[in-house]
């Protein structure tokens, strides 16, 4: 049996997607959240600790307690507009709480650490296709603060015996098919969650920012990938650290995109009706496209997604919606 496995963040929409993953196959895990965007409720396996990436004291004795090798770093606040208003709020808790977080895993001799990192850290990249070699030239906090943990990552893997992964995700959408836990967020941002929950009465309309992009339909292009198959590569990194893998910085998406058009139109198809919907400008610092080369994770952790399908992914959106109408999470 490995030893346990720390997973800050883990109540939160990717985090317990994760976790839930990891506890299916077996292992033991700890999940650190203090539960400000995260919810208990989602948490399915393991033990949940109640408290900060940035107390240094519990992190400490988590580490020593449970014997931790094996770091899953989640934990951050996740808000783009958020972090342009708030500057500090996200060095606070996406730079300084990992700084700290990093200090007593190097302590407690932690091997492994899997760090959710965002296409953020890329800006607007020319021609609008990321590869991991792209210059990264974040245009917000949120993608400058987590720039920032991966080259604390990176220094420290070099100066220790610690390697890490890091994984850049690209637009994540979808929930659990079985509905489980999903997507809970409140004030979320992102496209998929708010469409849906227009289409079951929670948001009046949607709002689609920028009409003349030189796109084929002039809405944004964005490489949304299924939280499923993102939570798999983080196993998938697990397996590949546990067998002596190199440090390493992986995008997660499905190297192709979809308009904003099309993911309104596949959320009508879905719930079989139309959406309201309000055209309006562009907003500052929106890329006409975002998309991921993404053959790298594949060829290194042998990932192999298994929801590259935009109704797959609409619908999951939906049916988690709905459930929420029932049964809000705590």
């Amino acid at each position: 049996m490995a030893q346990p496995i720390l997973v800050t963040g883990g109540a939160g929409y990717i985090g317990s997607h994760v976790v839930r993953q990891l506890g299916e196959a077996g292992e033991d895990v700890v999940i650190l959240d203090n539960l400000s965007t995260g919810f208990r409720s989602a948490v399915t396996h393991g033990e949940l600790v109640i408290g900060d990436t940035g107390d240094k004291a519990l992190v400490s004795e988590l580490l020593q307690r449970h014997g931790i090798d094996t770091i899953l770093h989640f934990a951050a606040h996740t808000i783009v507009p958020e972090s342009v208003e708030n500057p500090l709020k996200y060095y606070r808790n996406n730079t300084c709480s990992s700084r700290n977080l990093l200090e007593c895993a190097a302590k407690a001799g932690v091997q492994n650490v899997i760090f959710s990192s965002t296409a953020a850290v890329y800006g607007i990249p020319e021609g609008g296709t990321a590869t991991e070699a792209s210059a990264t030239q974040p245009i917000n906090p949120y993608g400058t603060s987590k720039l920032m943990t991966e080259m604390m990552l990176r220094d420290l893997s070099a100066a220790s015996s610690l390697r890490h992964v890091a994984l850049r995700y690209f637009n994540v959408a979808g929930s659990d098919p079985e509905c489980r836990i999903g997507q809970s967020t409140e004030n979320a941002t992102l496209l998929t969650k708010v469409a849906c929950q227009a289409a079951v009465g929670k948001r009046d309309k949607v709002f689609i920012f920028g009409t003349d992009y030189p796109t084929p339909d002039g809405t944004g292009l964005r490489d949304y990938i299924h939280v499923e198959d993102l939570a798999r590569a983080h196993l998938d990194a697990l397996t590949y650290l546990r067998k002596d893998g190199k440090s390493i910085t992986l995008n997660c998406g499905y190297g192709h995109g979809y308009s904003v058009r099309e993911v309104l139109a596949a959320v009508e198809k879905a719930n079989g009706a139309p959406l309201t919907i309000e055209e309006g400008p562009r907003r500052a610092g929106d890329p006409a496209s975002l998309i991921a080369e993404a053959t790298r994770i594949r060829d290194v952790l042998g990932w192999t997604p298994k929801h590259d399908d935009l109704d797959f992914i609409v619908q999951t959106s939906l049916a988690w919606e709905k459930h929420l109408l029932d049964h809000p999470a705590d």
